[in-house]
């Protein structure tokens, strides 16, 4: 009887000791997946370019800001009458350059505002899209000058600080 139980107390151990076993080899297979994975995903990440990196590089300066002032007043036809739009304008830029520019420019930016301010139509107006695409159009047309000025487009927002129509 004696030797039974020495022969269960062995078989106990053994299998308390591949439960442990089991527990690290788990745990090793475990660790050693998220090691991989991890290399993996941060070994995915490429170079980023010159460009990228300058334009990051430029975004990490603080935001000038410039009103052109005064607002912007056009008239439009209507079908029915005459109408009036009023827009406040402010440009946004990272560079110091593109804002001394944009000053120095200014008679030649609000010619080619007034222009695209007065042919819009109510109808394209009165609805969110369209204030969006004529604030997409008055980017484009800042850009235009400054690139003619300094080489770049400089500015990299335009918003609508008052939009009145009547």
């Amino acid at each position: 009887m004696a030797a039974a139980k020495k022969e269960a107390a062995e078989e106990g151990g053994k299998k308390k000791g591949k439960g442990k076993l089991l527990l690290i080899v788990g745990a090793l297979v475990v660790l050693a997946a998220g090691g991989g994975g991890a290399f993996f995903m941060l070994k995915g990440k490429h170079p980023k370019s010159a460009e990228q990196a300058a334009a990051e590089a430029a975004k990490a300066k603080p935001a000038l800001y410039l009103q052109l002032d005064p607002a912007f007043v056009v008239n439009f036809q209507d079908d029915t009458a005459l109408r009036f739009l009023q827009v406040g304008v402010n440009v946004m830029s990272h560079d110091p350059e593109a804002i001394n520019a944009t000053k120095e420019a200014d008679p030649e930016i609000r010619n080619a505002l007034l222009m695209l301010f007065s042919a819009q139509d109510v109808k394209s107006l009165s609805d969110i899209k369209g204030k969006q695409k004529l604030q997409a159009a008055a980017l484009a047309e800042v850009q235009r000058v400054l690139k003619e000025k300094i080489g770049k487009p400089g500015v990299d927002a335009l918003y609508f600080t008052s939009f009145i129509m009547q």
